[in-house]
């Protein structure tokens, strides 16, 4: 049996047409026909109906497609690994990161951690804090680095850092030297309080303004990169952590406006593992250098 004949089949079978099949593998049509002949020959079944230029899975063929998909899958795999043995890889770490913790820490501890370990082979997913724990659990991914805390009884959950979280409003074109500061409850009670970008202390925050400022006009925003867009271009302010605005705070763009009344939460970052393998671990002991 060869892997074409199945690759044939499952695209034939995706798009119920032969001429389609053949557009899509870049092979002369009568090419498909052969292959498909080959592999029921090879089976001793027949895959597919034949309706004018329709096809359409018999029984049989249905119940082999899995099949097929599943030794396709097999073989590129095997591939895969070859290729990444031959470019010297000897392991693999696959990282899902919420996008808040991928926008300030990934690109330099990935860079330094590559440089230090090029042995191992690293991918990495984007994933929400939300559904991070699920895909350590069903191990998609070997190491998840969250903004929530994890309490299942099947997970390591190790704390990697807290970020003091801020008042920011954007720059309002007075000189910070001579200008008064910021007033906490002007600042809040005259803009939009950009709210939700970041899955930790927003519900419990949100209850705590409301309490201090009843007329204070929220508006939810889920990315903390959008948030400081719109605080830049004043459509409101928000409370982020420290690291995400650092830049923006020293280039003067955004503005900390200090808290008087209102207690401040703090931003964690945490590592959730299902196993604590010898690679898990060392990514963990570079990591935990940074400053996240």
């Amino acid at each position: 049996m060869e892997f074409q004949w199945l690759n044939t089949f499952i695209t034939a079978a995706d798009c119920g047409n032969f001429r389609r099949t053949a557009e899509l593998l870049y092979i002369s049509q009568p090419s498909v026909t052969v292959h498909i002949k080959q592999l029921e020959k090879e089976l001793g079944i027949q895959l597919f109906h034949r309706e004018g230029k329709k096809i359409k899975l018999t029984e049989e063929g249905k119940r082999y497609l899995a099949h097929a998909k599943r030794l396709i899958e097999v073989y590129q795999s095997g591939l895969e690994d070859l290729n990444s043995f031959r470019q010297g890889y000897i392991t693999q770490l696959s990282i899902g990161i919420s996008p808040l913790l991928a926008e300030t820490i990934l690109p330099y501890v990935l860079k330094s951690y590559t440089n230090k370990h090029p042995e191992v082979e690293v991918s990495v997913k984007i994933i929400e804090s939300i559904h991070i724990e699920q895909s350590v659990l069903n191990e998609k991914v070997d190491i998840g680095l969250s903004c929530l805390n994890s309490s299942n009884p099947n997970l390591i959950c190790q704390l990697l850092s807290n970020d003091k979280v801020i008042l920011v409003a954007p720059h309002d074109g007075r000189d910070s030297e001579s200008a008064s500061p910021l007033d906490e409850e002007e600042v809040l009670t005259s803009n939009y309080l950009l709210t939700h970008n970041h899955p930790g202390y927003w519900d419990h925050l949100c209850r705590i303004v409301k309490s201090k400022y009843p007329s204070v006009r929220m508006m939810k925003v889920s990315q903390t990169h959008i948030t400081k867009r719109f605080i830049i271009e004043g459509l409101g302010v928000s409370f982020l952590p420290t690291s995400t605005v650092r830049r923006e705070l020293l280039e003067g763009s955004l503005l900390e406006v200090n808290c008087h009344t209102i207690t401040l939460p703090e931003a964690n970052a945490y590592a959730v593992m299902k196993f604590d393998h010898s690679t898990q671990k060392e990514f963990l002991k570079f990591i935990s250098n940074y400053r996240l």
